[in-house]
């Protein structure tokens, strides 16, 4: 599916954003188990809030990794996560 980078994203109800030390990663929990995340995967959702678009969480990113050519990597995981039902357009 194609994304609308212009759209605020939000994580889908059933879905909780968690830090596990124990698995020293970003994890996203659910009502049936458990998903751990790569590092690049939790730096992208944390920045979904409701509220910043594709547009916005790419930004963002590229402040925070200077000289990362980030943008087709972030659509792709958003992509993945929205066709996985990770995340929802507000």
């Amino acid at each position: 599916m194609s994304l609308d980078t212009s759209q605020p994203l939000k994580l889908a109800r059933q879905y909780k954003l968690q830090w596990e030390k124990v698995q020293d990663a970003w994890v996203l929990l659910y009502p049936e188990g458990m998903v751990k995340l790569t590092g690049s995967a939790g730096e992208i959702l944390t920045r979904i809030d409701g509220e910043r678009s594709a547009q916005d969480i790419i930004a963002n990113l590229q402040a925070a990794f200077p000289g990362a050519d980030l943008h087709q990597d972030v659509i792709d995981f958003l992509e993945h996560a929205h066709d996985k039902g990770w995340i929802t357009p507000v």
